[in-house]
């Protein structure tokens, strides 16, 4: 058995919306679940009928030996939880809060609690809980696309928490997953894994292939939720990554003269203004180019010197759009050590950031082209676990 327990390292922010949906969800099990389980259903429950007919027709049973094992709870299952064939905005979100039992709570609770909390560092406490409850939904329209005509009820915060899965994963690439492996007597150990290998076994092992192996509504597990899940949370990490703009700015550049803008092209300008060492008029400039062709045609050596001189400036957040800008449109450039150092020293001036830095800075050993990159990377990591903000 390979279980994960715990992810370093974490930040020092506390996820108050996390810790909501967790307490949220065991609420729920504890005040329904748990009670209604052990209540046998109303007679007069309007629902009853319903579901005596559809799961008699679904396995042929006669509807008193169906009621004579079923709970008020499985009630609550069939009203709240979702159903493709009897769509219902309300049971989208209720599904995310109902689990079938102990284990089905512990394992999505677990897994929330491990990868919640970075997730929630960087999209904020809103931003968060959008993402979340946006994942959750998705998981499950796009579950529901494979069995659109199904009366069995899918509940469980699985489909959410896959998506946060999936911010993680783009995210947070350099962290590493406590996984307790028990095979009994022969190894008991704790064991740190790369965050990307942990998740990719879980969407590629534990969904894709039960997914493509197995019916939808057969597995009993929602496959294809997870799948969804996963997926949403990965599109709208990269969405975020993509939109620079979302980013906060403070001050604007310097502006160009007119005559000047009318004597050459951009590109040509940023490339002269380097060559003569007229950074702060590079900078300005290089602000001004509005897509991704423009930036292209400046190489990555250019870009990080624009980026350098803004950091020099005291322009911290203008140096962090350019970096991360920069990161994301040349994923594949090997160039790109000094664009992660300058991006982890960017962060360090922004509140409640170090962790975040931190990634930047083991970002640019990975990549470092020099010794002297690597050299800087780590002392700035020092820095930080000195001042005990490394996680």
């Amino acid at each position: 058995m390979l279980l994960p327990i715990g992810d370093v390292p974490n930040p020092k922010t506390t996820p108050y919306v996390n810790w909501l949906l967790i307490g949220l969800n065991i609420a729920v099990f504890l005040a329904v679940t748990l009670p209604l389980s052990m209540t046998r259903p109303d007679l007069n429950d309007p629902a009853l009928p319903e579901y005596l007919h559809i799961i008699g027709a679904r396995g042929n049973l006669p509807a008193q030996l169906i009621y004579d094992h079923i709970s008020a709870y499985d009630l609550v299952v069939f009203k709240y939880g979702f159903r493709p064939a009897a769509f219902s905005l309300l049971s989208m979100f209720s599904a995310m809060f109902l689990h079938a039992g102990w284990l089905h709570l512990v394992g999505n609770m677990l897994f929330l609690w491990i990868y919640g909390d970075n997730v929630e560092h960087r999209l904020g406490h809103v931003g968060y809980l959008v993402a979340y409850l946006g994942s959750g939904l998705i998981a499950t329209l796009f579950f529901c696309m494979f069995v659109p005509h199904s009366q069995v009820p899918m509940l469980g915060a699985s489909g959410a928490i896959s998506g946060v899965l999936g911010f993680y994963f783009l995210w947070f690439p350099n962290n590493r997953i406590k996984v307790f492996i028990f095979l009994f007597p022969l190894i008991m150990t704790t064991v740190l894994i790369p965050a990307r290998i942990v998740l990719g076994v879980y969407l590629v092992i534990d969904n894709i292939l039960p997914f493509m192996m197995t019916s939808a509504e057969g597995s009993g597990v929602a496959h294809g939720a997870h799948i969804g899940g996963f997926f949403a949370g990965l599109v709208m990490a990269v969405a975020i990554d993509r939109l620079p703009g979302l980013l906060p700015r403070k001050g604007a550049p310097p502006k160009v003269s007119r005559a000047r803008t009318r004597l050459v092209d951009a590109v040509t300008d940023i490339l002269r203004s380097i060559a003569s060492n007229d950074l702060a008029h590079a900078a300005a400039r290089f602000a001004e180019l509005d897509s991704r062709a423009q930036r292209g045609q400046l190489s990555t050596h250019n870009i990080v010197a624009i980026g350098e001189h803004l950091l020099v400036s005291g322009a911290y957040d203008e140096a962090l759009t350019l970096f991360r800008r920069l990161i994301a449109e040349r994923p594949g450039d090997k160039s790109l050590d000094r664009a992660y150092l300058g991006a982890g020293r960017a962060m360090l001036h922004n509140e409640n950031s170090e962790t975040a830095a931190w990634h930047y800075f083991i970002a640019a050993i990975d990549l470092a082209q020099t010794p002297e990159v690597a050299a800087e990377a780590r002392r700035y990591i020092r820095i930080i676990e000195e001042t005990g903000a490394g996680g």
